[in-house]
This record gives structure tokens, C-alpha cells and sequence, in this order.
């Protein structure tokens, strides 16, 4: 979906219940996004919806989702899908019992036997914990293959009844998406991307940062504005905490893989790392093209920096609910 034509749309829905909304109506062009995808065509959100409708479409969407990421994953991996021995699944935009992935199992011929790891409600920091996880579980059992799908359906919790400037960001950034990664301790083909150990800095007292509110409705977005000023605030010395534990300096990053949350928020990681302006101009090139797709969008990022050509040791890092930071170190290693 094209950018102004979401801003057509919410002008159309929300305009007449909201009166400020036309002084936002500037933020769709400054979010640096020209284009979005949802699992629902943009009629879809004419009608006001509730939890069984919204889940519903959940549901359908991030399996279909989850079913083309995996299997692009495994193509490019050369790997069948009953040579997976465990999914570990990230999705915190609906709630699907059973899970995601045991809805593709038969269909896309993974064994009855294989671990089923689903995780909920990591939110934007899930691309990145999911891929520590991942590897921890990789790492546990020599050979063992694993599977890691980040799926998110942000779109279908669009709130026209809530009308907090939180929700009008909300429709601005976010998008639909997903992602998924082979991981083993095989020896690979071309180049060899070795994940170090994952780390996590979670600030006391900062619950209402970001999140869900749950209600009769749905789900409703918690994205404080004071996120960007936050991460300026605060964001070097998790950086320097997660590098301590896992024995790395600044020095030693060659290139951080960063989450894109929004054009502020890419700004302010710059700013509070004292990096060059445009350094994360990988992580603003997939904004631009996808939104803010949540846990995903890290893994974005990291497809469009391989492709680029990049080696060297890098760290990704993501924010998410808790309020918490995620990162994981990672070296690339040259094309064999």
C-alpha cells in the first residue's frame, strides 16, 4: 500500500472523528515510508471489527505469511523442511492456539516430531531475541537444525474507535511482514555468519513505553513519545553493557544492525552512538519500502547489509516491550 494512500484512507476514517487529526496528516510524509503491505486489502478497514475478526484475519494472514518466509528460507538454505528439528516461532500481533506453525506442519512436510518453540510478546524486539534464541537451541545439539519465523500483522489492530495520537503514529508507521532464518552449526556453502550470544538490558519502571493494551476491541498500541528522546538518553550505555558481556567493544563493531522503529528513532540511535550521519541508511532504505513491520523488520535489515556486500563483526539491536534492548553479535566472514 502506497503511503498517501493510507493517508487517504485514515483522513477518510479518522477525520471526521478527530479533530486534530489534520495537523498529523504532515507525519505521513516525514515517517520516511513510500509503501507498506497488509494481509487485509485497505477496504477491509471501512468497517469497524472486532476481536473475532481481527483474529480471524490474523490467523489466515500469518499463516500465509509464515508459510512463504519459511519456505524462502529453506530454498535459499538447500535445507527440506523434514530436515528441520525444531521452529521457533516470534509473533505478538494475535494469538493462534494451536500455533502458526503446526498449522503449516503436514502441508509443508515438517516431521511430527520436530520442537515447536512459539514465543509471544517480545514485540519489536523479537527479530533479534528470536534470532538469539534460535542460536542457543542450534548451538545446544551438535547438527541440529533449526528454523526461526518472525511473523507480525501490526496493521490488522488499526483503531478507529481509540483515537490516541498513539494509534494515529500507529497507522502511520506500521506494516505487516515476515522473516525467517536457517540456523546450524553446518558448515555453510557461502559466506559464514557466526552468532555470538544474545543479551537483553531492560529498563526498571518503564512498562508504559510501548506494548499492547488489551480490551474488548482488541488490541491497542502503547507507543510513548518519548521514545526517540529515550533512546538519546539512555541507548549507548545498554550498548556498552550488552558489549561488556559479550566481550566486545565499540571498537570492535565493524557495523550495527539496527531495528528501524521510526525516522526519529533511527536518527537518535546515530546520535546517542555518535555515529555519522547516514551509518544506518540500510536500516532507513527498508523503512522506506516495507514501514515498521515490527519484529521483522531487524531481519531486514540484516538481509539488505549481507547483500550489500558487508563483512565483519556487527551487532544487532532492536527495542522492544519492557521497555527493553535486544542484541546479538554477529561476524560475516567473506564469500568462500
Amino acid at each position: 500500500m502506497p503511503q498517501d494512500l493510507v493517508r487517504s484512507k485514515a483522513h477518510e476514517i479518522l477525520g471526521p472523528k478527530y479533530p486534530q487529526f489534520q495537523r498529523l496528516l504532515t507525519t505521513f510524509a516525514s515517517a520516511g515510508i513510500e509503501r507498506r503491505w497488509s494481509v487485509m486489502p485497505i477496504d477491509w478497514f471501512d468497517a469497524p471489527h472486532g476481536w473475532h475478526d481481527r483474529n480471524a484475519a490474523y490467523i489466515d494472514g500469518a499463516t500465509a505469511l509464515f508459510r512463504t518466509a519459511a519456505q524462502g528460507a529453506l530454498d535459499q538454505s538447500g535445507w527440506r523442511a523434514d530436515q528441520v528439528d525444531c521452529i521457533v516461532t516470534l509473533s505478538s500481533t494475535g494469538i493462534a492456539t494451536p500455533t502458526l506453525e503446526a498449522r503449516v506442519m503436514v502441508e509443508m512436510g515438517f516431521r511430527p516430531d520436530v520442537r515447536r518453540v512459539p514465543v509471544f510478546g517480545l514485540g519489536c524486539a523479537g527479530g533479534v531475541s528470536g534470532l538469539s534464541l534460535a542460536q542457543a537451541l542450534a548451538t545446544a545439539a551438535p547438527g541440529e537444525r533449526v528454523l526461526l519465523v518472525v511473523v507480525e500483522t501490526c496493521t490488522l489492530w488499526f483503531r478507529a474507535d481509540r483515537l490516541q495520537k498513539a494509534d494515529i503514529i500507529a497507522t502511520v508507521l506500521f506494516g505487516d511482514g515476515a522473516a525467517a532464518v536457517c540456523l546450524s552449526g553446518i558448515e555453510p556453502v557461502g559466506r559464514k555468519v557466526t552468532l555470538g550470544a544474545g543479551t537483553q538490558v531492560t529498563w526498571p519502571d518503564t512498562l508504559d513505553i510501548m506494548g499492547w493494551d488489551v480490551d474488548d476491541v482488541g488490541l491497542g498500541v502503547v507507543f510513548d513519545r518519548s521514545i526517540p528522546a529515550f533512546v538519546t538518553e539512555r541507548f549507548a550505555d545498554a550498548v556498552d553493557t550488552a558489549l561488556s558481556a559479550t566481550g566486545y567493544s565499540r571498537a570492535d563493531i565493524d557495523r550495527f544492525v539496527c531495528h528501524p522503529g521510526g525516522a526519529k528513532v533511527i536518527t537518535a540511535i546515530e546520535g546517542a552512538m555518535g555515529l555519522p550521519a547516514g551509518t544506518l541508511d540500510d536500516e532507513r532504505e527498508v523503512l522506506r519500502g516495507a514501514g515498521n513491520m515490527s519484529a521483522p523488520t531487524v531481519l531486514f535489515v540484516l538481509e539488505r547489509v549481507l547483500k550489500g556486500g558487508a563483512t565483519g563483526q556487527m551487532m544487532a539491536a532492536a527495542l522492544g516491550p519492557g521497555f527493553t534492548a535486544a542484541f546479538l553479535p554477529l561476524h560475516v566472514g567473506a564469500t568462500k
